[in-house]
């Protein structure tokens, strides 16, 4: 029996322009009265799951940042305030409960600094945002934007992201070059002691804490919830939904995976853009 159901977003749940389809929120909405829970599961932050939330009605638990915090929106199960016992304390943020942001798995700014300066030497033209869990450091050089992107806060200086920065879960590096496989595999192995990441966004490459990722926190809350790995299916498109799928009894890919993705996947569905996820739990829970 299926009692959590994970999913991504960007290229798998959400369509190319970033909405989510009527057909997909039913089929979520029947996952859900069916008695599983639904857990979002991103690079993306709280505040974006939190306006999607509002949009489409999703509630309750989401990995957000590949892992590095939890938040939760509303109650997918009423009665229930049980979080999954990874409160490492509260976080304010614009807009959000700050009782419902965790951050489970922080970056360090000092080992942010050190992969910032291993990542220009392998790429000199990289600029650097800073993900705090509640707002985007961003320095003069980081050109990229993502869609719906929200939060940002300009800052004068690499220098000054560091000094201003309250916290850190996750840093992005953008270069106008696109993020090839081929330099993801060398940055990652400069990087050994964090982990590394790509989701899709051009020339755009992520490093959170050592063992931190979309897996390992869905594991955690797992364990708390008395939900075994073989009760999960997961849904994914990029590299950083790997670990994720492997973990999960059923790992599911769309057909717009990419190819890593779509040979380790148990199987596959239909693309983003064509209600791969709601045909899948549609089968399931229908």
């Amino acid at each position: 029996m299926i009692r959590v159901v994970a999913v991504d977003l960007d290229g798998t749940l959400l369509r190319s322009d970033t909405t989510v389809s009527t057909r997909t929120v039913a089929a979520l909405r029947l996952a859900a009265d069916a008695g599983a829970r639904v857990v979002i599961s991103t690079a993306r932050p709280p505040r974006f799951v939190d306006v999607l939330a509002a949009e489409t009605g999703i509630t309750g638990i989401a990995v957000c940042c590949n892992g590095a915090v939890v938040f939760e929106r509303g109650a997918a199960h009423p009665g229930d305030s049980d979080s999954g016992g990874l409160d490492s304390g509260g976080l304010d943020s614009d807009g959000l409960d700050a009782r419902g942001v965790r951050i489970v798995g922080g970056l360090p700014i000092a080992t942010a600094m050190r992969c910032a300066e291993v990542i220009l030497e392998l790429l000199p033209d990289a600029g650097f945002s800073l993900e705090t869990g509640s707002r985007l450091l961003c320095e003069p050089r980081y050109g990229y934007v993502s869609s719906r992107s929200m939060g940002r806060v300009h800052v004068a200086s690499l220098d000054e992201l560091w000094r201003v920065a309250e916290a850190s879960v996750k840093l992005h590096a953008w270069s106008p070059a696109p993020m090839t496989d081929s330099l993801h595999a060398a940055l990652t192995a400069a990087l050994p002691a964090v982990e590394c990441a790509y989701s899709g966004g051009t020339g755009t490459f992520e490093v959170t804490a050592a063992g931190v990722t979309k897996a390992s926190t869905l594991a955690a809350l797992c364990a708390e919830w008395g939900v075994d790995s073989q009760e999960v299916i997961a849904f994914g498109d990029m590299p950083n939904d790997l670990a994720m799928l492997r973990w999960a009894g059923t790992g599911v890919a769309v057909a717009n995976a990419h190819p890593e993705v779509l040979a380790a996947a148990d199987r596959h569905t239909a693309s983003n853009d064509s209600d791969g996820v709601a045909m899948v739990l549609e089968q399931i829970f229908g």
